[in-house]
């Protein structure tokens, strides 16, 4: 398992529907290569009335899976986790919606990384952070 080369930091991921149903996420988080010593740490900063457990849980598993974890033991690329912010919504989150929260972040990271294409990131609609304005720039398949 390789680990994340550099820090990502403040990956945020928030989509909603207005004036329609779910799903609904909006969280915050830090990504930093691994230490040594052992397994990746993922902490959650987020007071459970704002950001519950299975919420939390779900987002962990989008981002093991986004970063290329699978069914077959490939752990894919190594991070520690931070949650700096989030919120759910009482009717329209779900754990699918956090899942999928997750997954996008993790491909932020990996494009930030340098290890996806920076075009990728037109694709993160849902997902800011603060490199994505220059790899769009840079990368633009529009521009001639």
């Amino acid at each position: 398992m390789a680990g994340l080369p550099i820090p990502v930091r403040d990956i945020r991921v928030r989509f909603h529907y207005v004036g329609g149903c779910g799903p609904f996420a909006d969280i915050t988080a830090t990504f930093e290569p691994p230490d040594d010593a052992g397994e990746p740490d993922f902490v959650n900063l987020v007071p459970d009335e704002d950001l519950p457990d299975e919420y939390v849980a779900a987002y962990r598993a989008g981002v093991a899976q986004g970063l290329g974890g699978d069914a077959d033991g490939d752990t894919g690329i190594a991070a520690d986790v931070l949650i700096t912010a989030g919120r759910h919504h009482i009717v329209d989150s779900s754990e699918y919606g956090f899942k999928i929260a997750g997954q996008m972040a993790a491909r932020a990271v990996l494009i930030t990384a340098g290890i996806l294409p920076p075009v990728e990131a037109h694709k993160l609609t849902k997902v800011t952070w603060p490199e994505k304005s220059r790899l769009i720039g840079e990368h633009d398949p529009l521009r001639p």
